[in-house]
């Protein structure tokens, strides 16, 4: 389940504008706001280093301390420097630990590397990396773990072939792929063409048999040239 709830103290800001968020970054803080509930928007900063620290407890509530006043809340959105991948601007939204939320939470698959698929030459291909699910704040996981030692080559793994643990409702479609192991291109015509040259060097051989019973046929019909001289 999800962790304990992380404290993150944080300082209420006025809307300044870009160039106010941008003197926030240089000195070490991210600009965020927190909606939701029944409480008006509130705009802040919180430490940078801080704030990595909260978030890398993925689904986790946070506690927020708003210049003394605290807010439970989940992350809602972010936005990242495209180049380094810091922290730009953080949405929080407010929860009661009483009410469920629908939140993404990462699938984990254990035991790809044991799978028959893989042992055989495939590759995994995991087209869904995180299920929608519904579940009360405080028990939102870190991820789903999923047992995938047994996925075939050419087998796929969907949404309903996934436990979800106990208290949590999956919301994605159940026939969804999440994953499946297909077998790489020269593997695919490796194999056709080992079928192929099979049917061949059978069909050649059954025609060569053929061809020389027919032949034998011909010859011993052909009558012997008559050298009976007149």
């Amino acid at each position: 389940m999800a962790n304990d709830t992380t404290r993150l103290s944080a300082s209420l800001r006025d809307i300044e504008g870009s160039r106010s968020n941008r003197r926030l970054r240089r000195s070490g803080r991210v600009p965020a706001v927190l909606y939701g509930g029944e409480g008006e928007p509130q705009h802040f900063s919180v430490d940078a280093r801080e704030l990595r620290t909260a978030l890398l407890s993925s689904g986790a509530v946070i506690e927020l301390d708003l210049d003394g006043q605290t807010a439970n809340a989940v992350v809602k959105d972010q936005q990242r420097d495209p180049v380094r991948g810091d922290a730009w601007h953080v949405d929080f939204v407010r929860v009661n630990l009483n009410v469920a939320i629908q939140t993404p939470v990462l699938v984990d698959l254990q035991g790809v590397d044991e799978a028959p698929g893989i042992v055989e030459g495939g590759v995994l291909e995991q087209q869904l990396r995180e299920l929608n699910v519904e579940a009360l704040p405080n028990e939102v996981p870190e991820s789903i773990v999923h047992d995938a030692s047994g996925l075939e080559a050419g087998g796929t793994l969907t949404v309903a072939d996934i436990t979800a643990p106990k208290g949590i409702t999956i919301l994605d479609d159940p026939e969804a792929v999440v994953a499946s192991i297909t077998l790489p291109r020269a593997a695919i015509e490796a194999e056709d063409g080992v079928e192929t040259e099979t049917a061949l060097v059978g069909e050649g051989t059954d025609g060569d048999a053929d061809a020389g019973s027919t032949g034998g046929d011909a010859d011993e019909a052909e009558p012997a040239p008559d050298t009976t001289s007149e």
